[in-house]
């Protein structure tokens, strides 16, 4: 006999669905499971997570999928499950705390919060039972059922503390607006942190951060530093040819778990296609390297092959698992790809590759090899082709071949889940990319499918009175819509106006700016809210300013704002882009290279 499914079977989201028959007691966010909290005097257990993170499905299967878990938490807790990409205030909230607590944190992002929804405990992955130095959940939820009964007046006084401290650094106006000063300070810890040998910005794991590429770029163009496009160089170059690189059906892994790109973290999110297609479409134009038009057209070709709605709109993204195994859909033996090419194509694709016959990757509990391989190239294709004395012509046109052939073997693997919901913010982003680079590139068709995904958004998810939706799932809008639903939409339409003429889209684009403005602009003390007016169970409102998995709603709003002034010359716009600098600039001033698309905005202003 099945499992009786919770509360998350009546959701949308396929993140909450994936838990909607765990043993778990799930509330989805909302009214209920606090005053159930309330009336229960428990603390709530809230998680959360995105569809596609593989270690949200470890924990599923560890924990929340287990009798015993479940039979202590439902017992101590009231447990509310929340998927970040519907919610990205809820999570950007929640991952607050975690910095201010632990220094960092990822997902799954787990919370223990008061009944009055105030955090006093934050952290990422748990597995079942303690492992090494990691707390299980076995030992870490009866610890905090006798910490709520027993040192109940402690816990308030440490939520309290938390919440004082985020209102203190996201909230109230401070410092002055960056200027030339900072910019260059962002420079020169970026300067600092760049690894010459493996290209990035910061240690392993290594996330492709294209806000990065795209600040030092327009670095360059100001301050003529020629420095610039050796880091940008080598890591657009060292991602390419990477494992982070999928080089059978294109598109780019969410981050790499070592220093030379090799070894992904192999699920692929929308956003990163869009903003990593920005920076290499932008590098193109500054240092004109061919081998970067190929990347764009490696992106383009997977997004609209793999990741494209019927009705033109753009998926979120896809899963790293697949038959339960992390990565399983993009591994290769030698075997297999021997078995589909002639010996000299598959001798000549193993050297490309860098595939080796034990394999050329670790399993992670026993750090033995067993025969997997992960696609990467040790040598780009001119030093291949003076390494094994060929002409370069005919290796790219062999290893084309063989790709191919790869390819379709690949496609008669079980595919990864793919999340299909469609989200108003993520799909700004990939207009603004298929928009910009169609018209460098001038591609016809990347514009023109830029021009079906903004008519469907702007049919579907934007109404008559400027309200705007953050998600779609099968047809069905919901979710008022975000800071980043609004500025990442005008970036759409404004670089699709620059590609295609047509005014329509910079009028709807002005028309939305407004909307922004008056909808989020905190006109006391600057900056704009993620959310249009404060979710009265979540306990701050806040601002996004930082770069993180993706770039800022308000870096984008600002860059939006100052566009609009240049053409318009409307001081208001200025003013508000200032004050919005205002608000963020001691922060920025602490840790400048966090804020990168921000400071890209600053030069501006």
């Amino acid at each position: 006999m099945g499992r009786k499914a919770n509360r998350l079977i009546k959701e949308k989201s396929p993140y909450l669905l994936q838990h909607a028959y765990n043993p778990v007691d799930w509330y989805p966010w909302g009214k209920e499971a606090f005053e159930k909290a309330k009336a229960e005097n428990k603390p709530i257990f809230l998680s959360i997570g995105y569809s596609t993170c593989h270690w949200c499905h470890v924990m599923e299967r560890e924990s929340f999928n287990d009798d015993e878990v479940a039979l202590l938490l439902n017992d101590a807790c009231v447990c509310i499950k929340v998927d970040r990409e519907e919610r990205p205030d809820i999570d950007y909230a929640c991952m607050a705390v975690s910095l201010i607590m632990n220094g960092s944190g990822g997902w799954p992002l787990n919370l223990f919060l008061t009944p009055e929804g105030k955090p006093f405990f934050a952290t990422s992955y748990v597995p079942k039972r303690t492992i090494k130095n990691i707390p299980g959940l076995v030992e870490m939820v009866p610890r905090v059922k006798w910490l709520w009964l027993m040192k109940q007046q402690e816990v308030l006084r440490s939520a309290d503390s938390i919440i004082e401290a985020l209102e203190k650094s996201h909230v109230e106006s401070r410092g002055a607006c960056p200027g030339q000063k900072t910019v260059m300070e962002a420079y020169k810890e970026l300067r600092q942190r760049f690894d010459p040998l493996g290209g990035g910005f910061f240690d392993a794991p290594k996330f492709p951060t294209p806000h990065i590429i795209l600040f030092l770029l327009e670095y360059s163009k100001i301050f003529g530093e020629k420095e610039v496009f050796e880091m940008v160089q080598k890591t657009l170059d060292r991602m390419a040819m990477g494992g982070i690189h999928d080089h059978i059906g294109g598109g780019f892994s969410r981050y790499a778990t070592d220093r030379e790109w090799r070894v992904p973290h192999f699920e692929k999110m929308l956003y990163d296609q869009a903003l990593l297609m920005v920076a290499y479409t932008s590098a193109w134009e500054l240092m004109g390297q061919d081998s970067y038009t190929k990347v764009v057209q490696d992106i383009a070709t997977y997004v609209l092959r793999d990741m494209r709605d019927s009705g033109g709109a753009f998926y979120t993204g896809e899963d790293a698992d697949s038959e339960g195994l992390e990565g399983r859909f993009y591994l290769w033996t030698e075997d297999e790809i021997r078995q589909v090419m002639p010996a000299s194509e598959a001798n000549l694709f193993i050297r490309a590759y860098g595939i080796q016959r034990k394999g050329n990757i670790y399993q992670q509990m026993t750090g033995s090899r067993l025969g997997q391989n992960v696609l990467y190239m040790p040598l780009s294709f001119p030093e291949l082709a003076e390494d094994v004395d060929m002409d370069l012509e005919e290796i790219e046109k062999q290893l084309a071949i063989a790709r191919a052939k790869l390819f379709d073997m690949r496609n008669e693997r079980v595919r990864p889940h793919r999340d299909e919901k469609i989200l108003t913010d993520w799909n700004g982003l990939m207009i603004a990319a298929l928009a910009y680079a169609g018209r460098v590139f001038e591609e016809p068709r990347y514009v023109e499918e830029a021009k079906r995904a903004a008519d469907f958004l702007l049919a579907k998810a934007v109404s008559s009175d400027g309200c705007v939706v953050h998600r779609i799932v099968q047809g069905e809008g919901g979710v008022e819509g975000f800071l980043s639903d609004y500025s990442f939409l005008i970036w759409g339409l404004l670089e699709l106006e620059e590609a295609t003429g047509n005014t329509t889209y910079g009028k709807k684009a002005r028309w939305l700016l407004d909307e922004t403005n008056r909808r989020f602009f905190d006109e006391e003390h600057g900056g704009y809210f993620m959310s249009q007016r404060k979710e009265s169970l979540l306990f701050f409102n806040p601002k996004d300013i930082e770069d993180g998995a993706t770039i800022s709603g308000n870096s984008v709003a600002v860059m939006n704002l100052l566009r609009f002034h240049r053409r318009e010359g409307n001081k208001d716009f200025l003013k508000r882009a200032r004050r919005t600098g205002d608000f963020c600039g001691s922060q920025i001033e602490q840790n400048p290279a966090m804020f990168t698309h921000f400071l890209t905005a600053a030069m501006f202003l």
